[in-house]
């Protein structure tokens, strides 16, 4: 029998673990794979308590492969990650953007990367643990449906992956619940059963996002005004970095009553702050499109769909409107909270991810 062979992504965690194990139960010869992306000792020590890909990682992963009794390979993307996500990372907030850099990982390591290295060694299809389903469509195209579980729901943190990765993609974990694979994982008696999940981003593990631009860039990054939407001064931030749209807290501005971060510009180095009902819009324009359940849209053709504008977003009716060669702008039937450049939008047709991109303003 010529079974396929599939290389799963293995982070070390309980959910990659038992997609490993269920692709094994399917029939696959299975080989699994931790992605090697801390960038030097400091970072590993930092990454080896937290994040998805340190040292300890690799140590579970490698010890699930043994009691699943799979080949497993530790591979380096180092220059990849460096490359398409830490320095984007670090360019996007540079720019008064706030972006999502494992939407980046998912698009350009994870799915890239390591496809193109998993089909120079003869596989069929890569695997993830992640909490989406991939489906085909009578339109012939692949697509992400949600997953069986609304809470733990990944779809939207992988809207942009392409046709040709998709169709090479096994994502077996969407069809069950968190609670289903725990338990998976205790009947197997993985040692990984009762690993909590990574938070945080896994190359900022203390959550200080403006001290890790600041050591990872040769700008010194100033401080500057506060401003309001008329323009008047009334305060100094400690640099953009440190800010986000929507944003309240850690602002130390004495105004009497609660003011949010409105908007961030880098050519004037001024944060804009304003209350709580200025936060709020009912317009985007979204670029670096990405289309998936539908082929795409001609210039001025508008269709309704549901988008999520961050990853924790409930989703709100939307209609979307081909504006230009790589825009689409995004009219909501209800003012939206703290649209924010330089995160994803994504648009559902019922539970298909349609398509997305990238909130330009």
């Amino acid at each position: 029998m010529n079974r396929k062979k599939v290389v799963v992504g293995m982070s070390g965690g309980v959910d990659s673990s038992v997609a490993a194990w269920l692709l094994k139960e399917q029939g696959y010869e299975v080989i699994g794979v931790t992605m090697q992306i801390w960038q030097d000792e400091e970072e590993t020590a930092l990454e080896e308590n937290g994040g998805c890909c340190g040292l300890s990682a690799v140590d579970d992963a490698r010890r699930v492969a043994q009691v699943l009794d799979i080949p497993y390979y530790v591979m380096n993307f180092k220059a990849e990650f460096k490359d398409k996500v830490m320095d984007y990372f670090v360019a996007e907030y540079l720019r008064g953007r706030t972006p999502n850099p494992c939407i980046a990982c998912n698009r350009y390591v994870k799915w890239e990367s390591l496809l193109k290295r998993s089909l120079e060694i003869g596989a069929d299809y890569i695997a993830t643990g992640h909490y989406a389903q991939i489906a085909r469509l009578d339109n012939g195209r692949y697509t992400l449906k949600t997953s069986a579980t609304a809470a733990k729901d990944q779809t939207y943190a992988l809207y942009n992956l392409t046709q040709e990765q998709l169709s090479r993609t096994l994502m077996p974990v969407g069809a069950y619940t968190k609670e289903e694979i725990r338990e998976m994982a205790k009947q197997l008696e993985l040692p990984v059963a009762h690993k909590p999940d990574s938070q945080e981003i896994c190359f900022v593990p203390d959550n200080d996002y403006a001290k890790f631009i600041e050591d990872n860039t040769e700008r010194k990054i100033e401080e500057g005004n506060f401003v309001t939407s008329s323009g008047e001064v009334v305060g100094r931030h400690r640099g953009i970095t440190h800010y986000t749209i929507g944003q309240r807290k850690g602002l130390n501005l004495s105004m009497g009553h609660p003011v949010f971060v409105l908007e961030i510009r880098p050519d004037t180095n001024e944060v804009v702050i304003g209350d709580h009902e200025e936060v709020f819009a009912s317009r985007l324009t979204c670029c670096n499109l990405n289309f998936m359940a539908m082929e795409d849209l001609k210039t001025g053709e508008e269709k309704e769909v549901t988008a999520k504008i961050r990853y924790n977003h409930k989703g709100s009716p939307c209609i979307i409107r081909r504006t230009g060669r790589d825009e689409i702008t995004c009219s909501f039937s209800t003012p939206q909270r703290a649209i924010t450049p330089g995160q994803a939008v994504v648009f559902y047709e019922n539970e298909y991810v349609a398509g997305g991109g990238t909130i330009c303003r």
